[in-house]
């Protein structure tokens, strides 16, 4: 039925590939593109002798003349950013050039600065319905299912829903002292920047894990939790009518954090460059390259996630509150796909959103993120590929 290019070759490009092959239905073929071909290459021996045909290419991310041709050879439906999010605005320019679709999982952040903002993607409106084509922005879990969840409450539970706490709770344990479950180089600058939510029709900052919460996940048990600032609530609080306050929630273990903090107290965290032996180096960029590979953990990590959003509104008149979740187990994840939960959760979604617009159930020019969408056949294929989800009523709320 349709042709998907997977740009990047890591945990969550790994998962997608490995489900666009499951779901080969509706991809008869997939390429996989990367910086070290080598890679794609021991990725595609693992899927080949299935229906689905595999083919990998070189590209380097950052350069649109390289994406443009690759992009006009292959000819795909949809291309599927899953490298850095440093990239996004090289490949949506290539996807516009070329008339592409365009899904990412994380949106544009420029390297030199952490700022989350969907400002710079938002800017390609326009121009992507000029030419036709589509961009789904934030097709992961943490933006993603969260959007779709947040949707599906809007259409079905609420007349209006008044606050939201999105929880993603991370009871892995790989074993080491310190390691980050996805590019860390991403993840720690997230944690590091200051905290934000909103509220009644402004931005609130807060010191970095400034406000903990404690909460007992189904399936898991209680875990400290810590409010950070995620891009997902820039977009929900404009999509979701009658919305009053937005915050988002991570858990952490102590030994994390007391790791994170002698970094930073170190200085290994900041993005400055600094002078190394005659030439610039960026300590986060050196940290990154003598931590655990994010890759290297599926096989040691034993746990269980549990991502999901606690609604709160009116229905009928009546006030009214719901969670939805899902929990996801890192060992059944390696076991299937060779991933640990954290990459798993992400690349399923991306193969849903890939899904969504190969097979025209989502259909419309322009850029948008992924709560813009009707919610229930992506809903309906979370319980088909691996991430089933639950609906409580009346579930404790955060305070």
């Amino acid at each position: 039925m349709g042709r998907a290019l997977i740009i990047g070759c890591g945990g969550v490009g790994s998962v997608a590939a490995h489900k666009c092959c499951q779901n080969s239905d509706v991809f008869d073929e997939i390429m996989i593109a990367s910086r070290t071909k080598s890679k794609c290459d021991a990725l595609k021996q693992k899927l080949d002798g299935g229906r689905t045909k595999v083919y990998t290419a070189q590209v380097d991310a950052d350069k649109v003349d390289e994406l443009i041709p690759l992009i006009e050879s292959f000819k795909p439906d949809v291309v599927l950013n899953l490298a850095l999010p440093y990239q996004d605005l090289t490949i949506m320019d290539a996807c516009l050039a070329t008339r592409t679709n365009y899904l990412d999982t994380a949106n544009y952040e420029p390297p030199d600065t952490a700022k989350f903002e969907y400002k710079w993607q938002w800017a390609y409106r326009d121009k992507y319905k000029e030419a036709g084509i589509t961009a789904l922005l934030g097709s992961g879990f943490d933006p993603g299912v969260t959007g779709v969840f947040s949707a599906y409450a809007q259409k079905h539970l609420f007349d209006e829903i008044h606050e939201i706490d999105i929880l993603d709770c991370n009871a892995g344990d790989h074993g080491y002292p310190f390691a980050t479950n996805f590019n860390p180089e991403i993840n720690i600058r997230e944690v590091t920047a200051n905290g934000r939510y909103w509220e009644n029709g402004e931005w609130v900052e807060t010191k970095p894990m400034e406000v903990k919460r404690v909460y007992d996940f189904p399936e898991v048990g209680e875990r400290d939790m810590y409010l950070l600032y995620h891009e997902e609530l820039e977009s929900l609080s404009k999509n979701i009518r009658g919305l009053r306050r937005i915050r988002f929630f991570m858990t952490f273990g102590e030994s994390y954090l007391t790791h994170l903090r002698c970094l930073q107290n170190v200085g290994m965290t900041s993005i400055e460059p600094i002078m190394f032996e005659g030439r610039p180096i960026v300590p986060l960029q050196f940290l990154k390259a003598v931590l655990p590979d994010p890759a290297s953990l599926g096989p040691r990590t034993r746990g269980k996630t549990n991502i999901g959003c606690i609604f709160k509104g009116v229905k009928d008149g009546k006030e009214r509150s719901y969670y939805i979740y899902n929990v996801c187990d890192h060992q059944e994840c390696y076991r299937e796909v060779g991933a640990q939960a954290v990459s798993y959760t992400t690349g399923v979604p991306a193969m849903i959103g890939a899904m969504m617009l190969i097979t025209k159930k989502w259909d419309k020019a322009g850029v948008y993120n992924i709560e813009e969408f009707d919610p229930d056949p992506f809903m309906e294929e979370l319980n088909k590929w691996g991430l089933p989800w639950k609906i409580i009523e009346n579930p404790k709320l955060v305070d």
